[in-house]
């Protein structure tokens, strides 16, 4: 399993949020990740990074977790309107992604209104 520095991850993560959504979550939160020492492989899609991350060694978390740690990643799928889904990673109070999203894992009101399935990542 690779080695994981969470902490410059969710450094590099708020270092460059921006204030609105640039349409690049998933960029955003492979760039953070992979400053914390690893890489992952590119996806055109932000819903399709699972693999990506258990290949260096997250893991999934079979359910929500009470509390969410800093450095988990959610991988939220596609809904109408936003066919690429959606990458965030929390950093301990917010979960951020291309800019610090203050209503939860769910980037927009379109996602809050689905409530599409998503899955949490852990690095154990």
């Amino acid at each position: 399993m690779a080695t994981w520095d969470k902490a410059a991850a969710v450094a590099a993560l708020d270092a460059n949020a921006q204030p609105l959504s640039q349409g690049l979550c998933a960029e955003y939160t492979r760039r953070a990740i992979e400053a914390g020492g690893v890489t992952l492989v590119r996806h055109p899609d932000a819903q399709d990074y699972g693999s990506s991350l258990t290949a260096v060694g997250f893991v999934v978390l079979m359910s929500p977790p009470p509390v969410y740690q800093a450095g988990d990643v959610g991988i939220v799928q596609s809904i109408p309107g936003h066919p690429f889904g959606h990458m965030a990673m929390y950093d301990g109070t917010f979960w951020v992604s291309d800019f610090k999203q203050l209503h939860g894992l769910y980037p927009g009101p379109a996602y809050r209104a689905a409530q599409p399935p998503f899955t949490i990542y852990r690095f154990p």
